[in-house]
């Protein structure tokens, strides 16, 4: 989810398999220096985002194409839908 698992991190690598709006800083936070993030950013239109970590710990965010995800979501708001 949008908050990640950080009782494991760090992570070498993480993939997000849904949109969010931007970025989500624990998603970032969790990410270990030398780790790389895929991210679909965005509401209706999407960018598929590839976020490096740098060994310093400062970010490299590149696009590399469009793309149309699903909308990321809070657990509370997967239970109501359900």
């Amino acid at each position: 989810g949008r908050e990640g698992s950080p009782h494991s991190a760090p992570y070498d690598a993480i993939h997000v398999g849904a949109s969010a709006p931007e970025i989500p800083a624990p998603l970032v936070a969790q990410l270990k220096p030398g780790g790389r993030m895929v991210i679909p950013v965005g509401d209706l239109f999407q960018q598929l985002k590839v976020v490096d970590k740098r060994l310093d710990g400062s970010l490299s965010v590149r696009t590399e194409t469009s793309v149309s995800y699903v909308p990321l979501t809070s657990r509370a708001a997967q239970l109501q839908d359900s």
